[in-house]
């Protein structure tokens, strides 16, 4: 079977895959049968494991009580071992995984996803992150890419020799540039090595204390890894989690002006944050991540018809993958686990932690506390009053909501008159690149067990805490809009294919020329996307691609303004030059040209955007408008949240000037 997407326009694939003109280069559906020493998905227990609560009082950091760090957060990465609920296929045993995690440096350790941060709006916040990940990766690191290790200086070091590299980066947050996780601040184990950023910015060698200021709202943030080339890696391993600002109006207590739910004590968790994430296993339980010829999936992920060469890739890699798509879907760190609930209105929040999975959530109730199928149980309705930055303007109702990598959501889930029903938490959303249509059956996996994610078993009795939150009193309390005038900057989406033949996403501009051509750049050529402190600029991000691209910009928060259609013409394939300096390829785009403006509502499944957000879902064959004002000066990033795609290319600095 075939997917629906479109990897390339045939200006492209002819250039490095031989086809003829009008057509696509396609890639095959995820079909792989399941291979020997592998995890079976459908063999692991659905909806048994309790899952954690990331606002849980006893999963909250505390800050260091005493001596020089004292108020400071004191956080060590390194390498545990985790239980994930998984089983040895065949005899239930339960089984360790090892991962990356964020935690402290005592018998407390480190987990995955780290512990959650809650801090309070305009009260800054000191993090001392420590990397101790020394001489070894989980997974393995495709070091022909542009990555920490490769670039000029410092091809001479090694994770064998100098250990894992990384740079936490506050997704969300409003951080002063050198603190924000810029992929080039990366550092390794004692900072012996540090990003060419550290020096370029005139400080001598790295900063170990991170200042997050904090100025602005109450909002759902979450922190990861974000160094150069191996954020995928990193953030696969374990290096994520939640980071919560409270404010006056959204205090997360009963003294919210909202009437929202809340946590009261440990025993009666009324708001709830789960990570949602993907992931493949082998059968002794580590990770899986196919990277080689003739492993499981290869072919699926990989297969651009490529011959690497033997003298850099020995083993016929390992090589980086176009997208990922994992088997297992993974909660706050457990497989398809399930929590207890009482019949009452339940404040949740959600991240897409995963590397490219769009997702359509939905909420099913089935009569049977056994049932694990989405398919035996009926969707109903639910609220979201806010994502990545915050309430919204209102709530919206809702039945299926489309969740892009890297987004978050808060949604109010009714669970009143269900007592003694199972709630699934189910998928819509395929095993494949997303396009805008959620539900396509060529884009699933067979027997796919993706389809669900988690349930709540509403069987706890009901306490005697108000359950007092209205749509009424909610509505209109926000008006997160950005009423400044604003000058446009036309940027850009594109697929090409690397030095290698393999797939290359890039970034790039549409420029202001008489032939309505777009240019594409990878990271390391000069910057173009240089806006001026203090001003306020609509971004029109125009996809030239066959697919969906959750776009990120750090330091700002934006409203999306507006989509509509647009055409273009792809000419002859245009060199891309590549940090190794080598070329790679991408289709000429002239001609572009908008069209009718687009409902989102024409698309299947609801996209929710009355809010502060952080990320928009750029779909194809669009330009998305969205507007952000930039009130910081420094040298921040933008990219693709697909983080195969950021690691290879589509990610290019923003510089405010």
């Amino acid at each position: 079977m075939v997917t629906r997407r479109k990897v390339l326009q045939a200006s492209v694939a002819a250039a490095f895959a031989g086809t003829v003109p009008g057509q696509y280069f396609i890639r095959q559906a995820y079909g792989s049968p399941l291979a020997m020493g592998l995890s079976d998905p459908a063999l692991q227990p659905k909806f048994q494991e309790p899952v954690p609560n990331a606002l849980d009082p006893g999963f909250i950091f505390e800050t260091v009580p005493r001596g020089k760090m004292a108020g400071k957060y004191n956080i060590s990465i390194r390498e545990a071992i985790h239980q994930t609920g998984l089983r040895r296929n065949g005899t239930g045993r339960r089984l360790d995984t090892p991962i990356f995690g964020y935690g402290y440096d005592d018998n407390r350790g480190v987990t995955w996803p780290g512990r959650t941060f809650i801090e309070h709006s305009n009260v800054p916040t000191t993090v001392r992150w420590t990397n101790e990940l020394r001489n070894r990766h989980l997974l393995p690191i495709d070091t022909s890419l542009h990555w920490c290790y490769s670039l000029p200086g410092y091809e001479d070091y090694s994770i064998m020799k100098n250990g894992v590299p990384i740079i936490t980066h506050l997704h969300g947050g409003h951080s002063d540039f050198q603190f924000d996780g810029n992929p080039e601040f990366f550092y390794s184990p004692d900072g012996d090595i540090v990003g060419p950023q550290w020096y370029e910015n005139g400080l001598n060698g790295l900063v170990r204390d991170f200042v997050y200021q904090n100025d602005q709202p109450a909002g759902n943030l979450w922190y990861h890894d974000h160094a150069l080339g191996i954020t995928r890696m990193n953030v696969y391993a374990g290096l994520a989690g939640f980071y919560f600002l409270r404010d006056a109006f959204d205090t997360g207590d009963d003294s919210n002006q909202l009437g929202l739910p809340y946590v009261v004590d440990s025993d009666r968790q009324y708001e709830l944050a789960y990570a949602i994430q993907d992931r493949m296993f082998n059968d002794d339980g580590s990770f899986f991540y196919s990277a080689f010829p003739g492993d499981p999936f290869y072919d699926d992920f990989i297969d651009e018809n490529v011959d690497l060469p033997k003298d850099i890739f020995r083993k016929g890699g390992p090589t980086a993958l176009a997208e990922f798509f994992g088997d297992h879907m993974v909660v706050n760190g457990k497989i398809w686990p399930k929590t207890d609930v009482e019949p009452r209105q339940y404040r949740i929040h959600i991240l897409n932690g995963t590397d490219s999975r769009f997702m359509g959530i939905q909420f099913k109730v089935a009569d049977d506390l056994d049932e694990t199928d989405p398919a035996n149980a009926s969707a109903m309705p639910f609220y979201v009053i806010g994502s990545d930055q915050g309430l919204a303007t209102h709530a919206t109702m809702v039945d299926e909501l489309v969740f892009e990598p890297g987004s978050r959501y808060d949604l109010i889930v009714d669970f009143r008159n269900l007592g003694d029903k199972r709630v699934i938490m189910a998928n819509t959303g395929g095993d494949a690149p997303f396009g805008g249509t959620l539900g396509d059956s060529d884009d699933f996996f067979p027997d796919r067990q993706t389809d669900r994610v988690m349930a709540f078993d509403v069987v706890r009795p009901l306490s005697n805490i108000s359950d007092d939150w209205t749509v009424a009193g909610f509505a209109n309390n926000l008006n997160p809009t950005n009423s400044a005038n604003a000058t446009t900057r036309k940027v850009a989406l594109f697929e090409g294919m690397d030095e290698f033949g393999r797939l290359q996403p890039l970034l790039g501009v549409v420029n202001d020329d008489d032939d309505n051509t777009a240019t594409a750049y990878p990271w390391h050529l000069p910057t173009t996307e240089t806006p001026v402190n203090g001003t306020t600029e609509e971004w029109e991000i125009y996809n030239f691609t066959g697919d969906a691209h959750p776009i990120h910009l750090h330091l700002v928060h934006f409203e999306q303004t507006g989509r509509n259609e647009i055409t273009f013409e792809e000419g002859d394939p245009v060199p891309v030059l590549q940090h190794n300096g080598e070329y790679g390829m991408v289709a000429g785009i002239s001609n572009v040209q908008v069209g009718t403006a687009v409902n989102l509502g024409s698309f299947d499944g609801d996209y929710v955007e009355p809010t502060r957000k952080d990320m928009v879902t750029a779909l194809p064959e669009q330009v998305t408008k969205v507007k952000a004002t930039f009130d910081k000066q420094g040298r921040y990033v933008w990219h693709c949240h697909i983080l195969s795609h950021e690691d290879h290319e589509m990610m290019r600095v923003l510089e405010v000037v």
